[in-house]
């Protein structure tokens, strides 16, 4: 029997929907939620990751002000910037678009970013409440958060669940580590020094691929019936030259094991860019707005 397949854009659209509605009454009061992105530099990949924000913030009534910066910006430059944006009483979001050119500081960049308008979830602030179990004073990352909207919304019950995560990154893993206690799930954390990986996935009811390592999870680590959540993004070139995105897990073989998978692409990374609207409007509360 194959997997049901998890997409995630009918959920990124149930998400959509309540962000709408909200930010129909935010405006009713005068509010206009407006997030800032910031991109140095000119890679490509960032630079189609900041034009489908101002898409999205368009569709659900979010407000998205792209700034480019040469690919020379001095750091002291970009942070002077983040600092104004930080004072700016109607700006309530601030997003840097990653990877940043060699010559700047990324941690000193991202923790330039006053918590409350940090909708990407990136300072030492906010992984203080994730990692604290405090999530209600949190702005969560988008990649963790995705991959627990997509399991809860599509009727996964988490509680008590042995769930293997395979990746310990700054990003994915360790939030999501986080995330998933809070939830009560019995989670084990595999990396690239775990022994015996295999061992352990079988074990498993739920596995959470995030180690950025195309064909990572093959067909004989999953048991029949466990659940397979890939958060992987990997980029391979074609015999053609083409380049394709695909995922951690060798999707066509263990959809024939897995009771439920995400596709790559099509799952996870479907919903990233709701998740950061709906971030907008929680920076909004924390600072106070309504």
């Amino acid at each position: 029997m194959s997997a049901k397949i998890i997409k995630g854009m009918p959920i990124a659209e149930e998400i959509r929907k309540e962000i709408i509605a909200e930010t129909e009454k935010l405006k009713e009061k005068g509010l206009t939620p407006k997030l800032a992105v910031i991109l140095v530099g000119g890679d490509p990949a960032s630079k189609w990751y900041a034009k489908s924000k101002i898409k999205v913030g368009d569709k659900v009534g979010v407000k998205v002000e792209l700034t480019e910066m040469p690919e020379d910006t001095p750091e002291e430059e970009v942070i002077k910037f983040i600092e104004k944006l930080n004072n700016d009483k109607d700006t309530h979001g601030i997003l840097v678009e990653l990877p940043l050119p060699k010559h700047i500081a990324k941690e000193k960049v991202m923790n330039a970013i006053l918590p409350v308008k940090d909708v990407d979830g990136v300072t030492a602030v906010n992984r203080g409440y994730i990692f604290g179990g405090q999530e209600h004073l949190a702005l969560i990352p988008a990649t963790p958060l995705s991959c627990i909207e997509l399991m809860v919304r599509s009727g996964i019950d988490l509680v008590g669940k042995r769930v293997a995560l395979i990746g310990r990154g700054d990003t994915v893993g360790r939030p999501l580590a986080s995330l998933l206690i809070t939830r009560h799930a019995t989670i084990t954390v595999c990396h690239t020094r775990t022994k015996d990986m295999p061992s352990i996935t079988r074990q498993a009811e739920i596995i959470v691929a995030a180690a950025g390592r195309k064909g990572l999870v093959t067909k004989d680590m999953v048991s029949p019936g466990t659940v397979v959540i890939d958060a992987g993004i990997n980029e391979v070139t074609k015999e053609d030259g083409t380049t394709t995105i695909v995922g951690d897990v060798e999707f066509d073989e263990v959809k024939e094991v897995a009771s439920a998978i995400t596709p790559v692409p099509g799952g996870v990374g479907s919903l990233t860019t709701s998740i950061i609207m709906q971030n907008v409007l929680k920076a909004m509360k924390l600072q106070g707005l309504y």
